[in-house]
């Protein structure tokens, strides 16, 4: 192709482009390929997970201690461009910080969704990844949103009809949205059972619906497995370093286990042949 190649991964909060595809764009950066985050809010109103950053200073400013986080994050991954989006955090339903009107969830899509086409214009990514249509294990307003403001977007880029002030047309070749599997969970899971260690996958967790049938394509970290790590650890104030959840078994067992990003193949406008390995299969 005479274009670069560029991929552009689409997340809600400082601290979800390390726990979703950190390891795919580490590696994608490695073989030159331009990457782009879109962050579309600052991580206002995200908790404090580790104790020893709760403290009132680092609380008096909290979304300029989020962004430092995500200046780490970001240079430990490898992404070449970090574009906020410029809302607010949301925050969970029913609560003050929802009902702002500054919060992404109640952006007007006219216009979140020309903020996000203009960018995509101006970076031309062959690869869009955002988040799934089904999100009934974790549906946080802002993430939905996510998925709400993509889909036109992702449609509407190359269209010279809309949104023609905000650049020159683009035309996207896939979209994927990021999957946390099943068989990820289950092998963690077994992983703590072995160890004779408790697993911090609750049945709770198991009741989620599985996704796994759909997914399309999985993206090896061979080399890549602790990337997700030192990028969280990078969001001190998100991730807290004795967390279970993260940093539960030993290193050298984590890496093992289910060393693939997983994604589904949404859109796609080349032609492809399922299961991948590769989110530029059909494009290069």
């Amino acid at each position: 192709m005479a274009e670069p190649l560029c991929i552009l991964q689409v997340h809600a909060h400082p601290d979800d482009e390390s726990s979703k595809g950190a390891g795919t764009v580490a590696r994608y950066h490695d073989e030159g390929i331009r990457t782009v985050l879109v962050c579309c809010t600052g991580g206002e109103e995200g908790d404090i997970l580790n104790p020893a950053l709760d403290l009132p200073e680092v609380r008096e400013r909290l979304h300029e201690v989020r962004m430092e986080e995500l200046a780490v994050a970001t240079k430990i991954i490898g992404y070449d461009e970090v574009v906020m989006l410029g809302y607010r955090d949301s925050g969970m339903p029913d609560t003050e910080p929802n009902a702002r009107p500054e919060a992404f969830a109640n952006a007007p899509l006219e216009e979140s969704v020309g903020r996000l086409v203009e960018i995509i214009r101006r970076e031309r990514p062959q690869v869009i990844v955002t988040y799934g249509d089904d999100q009934q294990g974790y549906p946080h307003p802002d993430h939905l949103m996510v998925h709400t403001i993509t889909l036109p977007a992702w449609e509407a880029a190359g269209d010279p009809s809309a949104y023609p002030e905000l650049g020159e047309p683009w035309t996207p070749s896939k979209l994927y949205y990021s999957a946390w599997s099943r068989a990820r969970m289950l092998a963690t899971h077994e992983a703590f059972a072995e160890l004779g260690l408790e697993s911090p996958f609750g049945e709770d967790w198991f009741k989620r619906p599985s996704q796994d049938d759909r997914i399309t394509t999985q993206v090896s970290l061979v080399g890549y497995e602790d990337i997700r790590f030192e990028a969280l650890l990078a969001h001190g104030t998100q991730v807290d370093p004795n967390s279970p959840f993260w940093f539960g078994l030993p290193r050298e067992v984590a890496r093992k286990i289910h060393p693939f990003d997983d994604y589904v193949l949404a859109e796609g406008r080349v032609p492809t042949e399922t299961p991948e390995d590769d989110l530029f299969a059909g494009v290069r």
